[in-house]
């Protein structure tokens, strides 16, 4: 697309100008852009999560910094303030740090405060396996402590099945 000014260059500057609900669009060079006055930074930045982050962080009004206080990490210094404006913890100290400010961010990024995790395809079963491991231990230990031998002894049982052969075993019809 050629510059809608000199019609010589590449259209590098794109404008979208509403005026009265009538929507015009320019194409124009950098050269006719600078002529005509319009400021466009054309410096490429990069982008970072960090930026980000910054920008989704609340920016308290001065009522609201003297009642937080100046928080300060005691071990690497990083004040609250400095990671509003970077989006980066200075170190692993500052998430305690900072619990009380992180944790509404964190909840609006994810939607949670809590961390679930994921499991990567090919672990699937072993990871399968292995809950369910852990889930009938934890079935065993109650049945122990209810003395509900005989369920106890068929739990270790599907235990040991399932440690030795790696594979669940398929409950029989009728089993709990």
């Amino acid at each position: 697309m050629q510059c809608e000014i000199c019609g010589k260059r590449p259209a590098v500057v794109h404008f979208t100008e509403i005026v009265n609900n009538k929507k015009s669009e320019y194409h124009v060079c950098e050269k006719c852009a600078e002529e005509k006055g319009y400021h466009v930074p054309l410096v490429k930045t990069k982008f970072s999560v960090g930026d980000l982050l910054a920008g989704m962080v609340d920016q308290p009004g001065s009522a609201e910094e003297s009642r937080v206080g100046r928080v300060q990490c005691p071990k690497c210094g990083l004040v609250y303030s400095n990671f509003k404006e970077t989006g980066r913890l200075g170190c692993s100290e500052c998430y305690p740090t900072f619990r009380a400010q992180l944790r509404p961010l964190l909840r609006r990024i994810h939607g949670s405060t809590k961390h679930v995790g994921k499991t990567p395809i090919r672990d699937a079963a072993r990871v399968a396996l292995r809950r369910e491991v852990q889930r009938l231990h934890e079935q065993l230990q109650k049945a122990i402590e209810r003395e509900e031998f005989e369920a106890a002894a068929e739990l270790r049982d599907r235990i040991r099945t399932m440690e030795t052969s790696g594979v669940p075993p398929q409950p029989e019809v009728g089993a709990p």
